[in-house]
Parts: structure tokens; sequence; C-alpha cells
């Protein structure tokens, strides 16, 4: 008698569920990267942008608005965007956390933080 080998259906099931869910948590995931992209794009062009100095809080706070409304970046809004006094210059900062919603109650909970030197003046 000739013994089958292989894997059942059921077997397959049981293997590509987690990988399925899995593949679904990324695709739900991707926006909110690249949102953050967005965000730590914006940060970093501030810095550039002001890297020789002749920063305050009104042109780091413009150049940002500016940033988020040309990437269409609805969350974190500018007042969610620390400015402090950091020496002679500024420490900018975006901490925020971000919900991607799975499935029905079920949501993932992602933390990001950027941070970024800014020297200034005023």
């Amino acid at each position: 008698m000739r013994r089958e080998r292989g894997i059942t259906l059921i077997g397959w099931l049981v293997l590509l569920t987690p990988l399925a869910i899995c593949l679904y948590a990324g695709l739900r995931l991707a926006p909110v990267y690249l949102n953050y992209m967005k965000v730590s794009h914006t940060l970093d062009a501030v810095h550039s942008q002001f890297q020789g100095g002749g920063a305050s809080v009104m042109a780091i706070e413009t150049s940002i608005s500016r940033h988020f409304e040309i990437d269409s970046v609805n969350y974190p809004s500018v007042q969610d965007v620390s400015i402090r006094r950091n020496g002679n210059g500024w420490q900018v900062e975006a901490a925020y956390i971000a919900y991607a919603p799975l499935f029905a109650n079920i949501s993932l909970r992602v933390a990001f933080d950027k941070s970024v030197y800014v020297s200034g003046s005023g």
C-alpha cells in the first residue's frame, strides 16, 4: 500500500492564515508609515533650511506648516510639534501616536518620535 505524502488543505490553511494576517497588517500600516516619512522629511528640511542660523519659533512653525500643506500631512498638526529652546538653537520634536484599524475593534498602535536641532536666534 502506498502512503501519501504532503500537506493537506487544513494544513495549508493553518500555515497561510498567520501569513495572511501579517500581510494584511502590513497593508494597514503602510499609510501610517508613509505619513511618518513625510513628517520626518519635513523636520529634516527645516533642519537644512535653518542650518546657517536665524531661526525663530515663528519661522520654524511657518516652515513646518508649509511643508505639511505641500505634503498633505493631516496628523500631527503644527501645534503638535514641540519647539523648545536648547542652548543657542531650537529642539524641534514631533512625537505622536498613530492608530491603524486592523479588523473589528482591534487596532494597531504605533508611536513615532522624530527630533532635530535647529540653530537659531531670538
